[in-house]
């Protein structure tokens, strides 16, 4: 892949050094140090990969935005929080259920993991919500959160707490599924087919549970744009 002339980090390091922080729980000055980067850089990075996936995490083009002789492109890229992000629309649009997105509040999660580090943002987020027994909370992740491998610590944190709570849990995992799969009143877990794809598959096929559980006519209460216009 081509990197960005003026890119300190190629696509794969700013991947792996998100991953550091997401997965593996280091703080941002010592990723940030461990890629030979600032913290500034760093919590940049994390922020667009919180909002947009691992996609966001590409070189932008240096050339202008809008050539005569160009073709846009129609292509969308996400990783699980994108994903999440989709959902939370589809859910609220086409369903009308109050849905909620903890890594849209981009702000919120960059200052609690400098302030207060990765493993509470997603807890300290469900407690700020208030959330009750009536409430559930849907999970989309590769690999479910592990403890002891020290993988998605937030995510594992924040089941933990609605456990306590009462709130329902579902999810849609990938390869065994995790503590997700352990605590989840319902999951799907995406079987491995091939051992290196098991992130593009598991977040492929999260769309489109998602958006098969939005069209089942027992949750659908809006219709979608494209199904109505051709009516």
């Amino acid at each position: 892949m081509n990197t960005h002339k003026n890119a300190r980090l190629t696509y794969l390091r700013r991947l792996e050094m998100v991953q550091d922080i997401t997965e593996r729980g280091l703080p941002v000055p010592q990723a940030a140090a461990c890629h030979g980067v600032s913290a500034v850089t760093a919590r940049k990075w994390l922020g667009r990969y919180l909002a947009g996936g691992a996609a966001a995490l590409l070189d932008k083009s240096s050339r202008p935005e809008r050539s005569p002789r160009a073709i846009a492109p129609d292509v969308a890229l996400t990783g699980s929080a994108g994903n999440c992000s989709n959902a939370v629309n589809d859910f609220r649009k086409i369903v009308g259920i109050e849905s909620y997105a903890p890594t849209d509040n981009v702000s919120e999660l960059t200052a609690r993991t400098n302030d207060e580090g990765w493993a509470t943002i997603f807890v300290e987020w469900l407690k700020i919500s208030k959330l009750k027994p009536q409430d559930a909370v849907f999970v989309f992740s590769v690999g479910g959160g592990n403890l002891e491998r020290n993988i998605s610590p937030n995510l594992v944190e924040a089941l933990k707490y609605a456990k306590t709570v009462g709130a329902k849990i579902a999810g849609v995992v990938g390869r065994d599924g995790g503590y997700t799969a352990q605590v989840a009143d319902t999951c799907v877990i995406i079987p491995t087919v091939n051992t290196e794809t098991i992130t593009p598959h598991s977040e492929a096929f999260q769309a489109v549970v998602w958006h098969l559980l939005v069209s089942h006519p027992k949750l659908k209460s809006n219709q979608t744009k494209w199904e109505s216009a051709v009516k």
